[in-house]
């Protein structure tokens, strides 16, 4: 039986990939740049939310029409993700991580210098294709660069996008209202050519799947257990950014004077998550249903609290059951789909992109409506909704 006519393996099983030779030691510097690529681009993306006062005033703009910068940053993202493997089978993936860090140094210096609306948004769209394309190559990459560590590089890989959440939205606000929000863009075009200057001198060649292109990605579209994997996907990542924006808001109503010390503790329960998914991989299918069914306990837990001590363990537990997620997804959809596991990799990219986008103003439609509580509510059952679907996936062995 040849490769496409075979079924996929069980998610539980580990996928067949090249192992380490015995006694080899593993050169771990192509997976820390990796990670610091993906933590320079994730940071980019949410930089619009640190300054978005002094940048809408400098402009000339709404605090509002700046704010569609990052819904912009992620429809590129999703509108991109699958075609860019596609559009270059044949390019060298490390030529092409490189040229998406370039993207994405040029993207910043766009919008630090950006005298309006269109070169900000033009800026954030090709950021967008550049965050996209990374994500959906670098895992590939890493296992490339250290074989048979396969969950060692995505829970490396998520644990830079979960650093680049806590810490640089507090400190480029910080940064942006000492020097302004121009130099903070400056600062992420600086920090992206040294990333790209990062995986180029660190990760070796690595060539595409001698399959690399449309064929692939139709063939992965043709699986029907990566796509109800995907759609556990959206469902989770829509339920998280229900409610995810409006944290604080939550945070607030219980008490405003623990705001800062428990968004930190919402960082230290996903970085808990990361490793945490990373170490139980071997035990996958369970990993990935448990993901979205605690982020669904944590996501009631907040927004039905009381005190500070509940309001506390449900936003750990949201923490912790989030950013488990993307090792777990990650891992599932390479396992499912080893063969076209790069195309496999964009879907699931697309997935979290579209979902994004959809949750937050989901969430904020029902913010204006209904209040807080409906739009937690909301992500709450999506969340549950996800576990159930990677619960209930049984994947028959080839």
């Amino acid at each position: 039986m040849t490769a496409t006519q075979s079924s996929p393996p069980s998610p539980d099983s580990s996928p067949p990939e090249k192992s380490a030779p015995p006694g080899a030691r593993s050169n771990w510097s192509p997976i820390v740049a990796l990670a610091g690529g993906i933590a320079v681009l994730v940071a980019s993306e949410f930089l619009p939310a640190s300054v978005l006062p002094a940048m809408a005033a400098d402009l000339g703009l709404s605090e509002g029409t700046v704010g569609l910068s990052v819904a912009a940053t992620a429809i590129a993202g999703a509108v991109t993700a699958p075609s860019i493997a596609a559009l270059l089978p044949r390019t060298d993936r490390r030529t092409v991580l490189v040229g998406l860090l370039a993207a994405a140094t040029v993207a910043n210096l766009a919008v630090a210098i950006a005298p309006g609306f269109a070169v900000l948004l033009l800026g954030r769209l090709v950021l967008g294709i550049a965050i996209a394309g990374y994500w959906s190559f670098a895992f590939g990459a890493g296992t490339h660069a250290v074989p048979g560590r396969d969950s060692v590089v995505s829970t490396s890989i998520a644990l830079g996008v979960t650093i680049a959440t806590i810490a640089g939205v507090p400190l480029a606000s910080l940064i942006g209202d000492a020097v302004g929000w121009r130099s903070v863009f400056a600062g992420a075009a600086v920090l992206s050519a040294a990333a790209a200057l990062a995986v180029a001198a660190a990760l070796p060649p690595v060539p595409p799947h001698p399959a690399a292109g449309f064929t692939m990605l139709r063939s992965a579209l043709a699986n029907k257990w990566l796509m109800a994997g995907v759609l556990g996907v959206v469902l989770v990542a829509f339920g998280n950014f229900t409610a995810y924006p409006y944290i604080r808001l939550a945070i607030e109503e219980v008490d405003a004077d623990a705001t800062v010390w428990l968004l930190l503790a919402w960082g230290v329960g996903g970085m808990a998550g990361n490793l945490a998914a990373g170490r139980f991989a071997g035990r996958l299918r369970v990993v990935a249903a448990a993901a979205p069914l605690l982020l669904g306990g944590g996501l009631l837990a907040t927004v039905t609290a009381t005190s500070l001590p509940v309001l506390a363990v449900g936003v750990v537990v949201w923490g912790l059951g989030f950013n488990m997620v993307p090792v777990a997804t990650q891992l599932w959809v390479t396992r499912v789909e080893p063969v076209r596991a790069e195309s496999a990799l964009s879907l699931q990219v697309t997935a979290f992109q579209v979902a994004i986008t959809l949750g937050s103003a989901s969430g904020g439609a029902l913010l204006d409506a209904h209040g807080v509580t409906a739009a937690f509510l909301l992500g709450t059952g999506f969340a549950v909704a996800s576990g159930t679907v990677f619960a209930a996936l049984r994947v028959p062995r080839g």
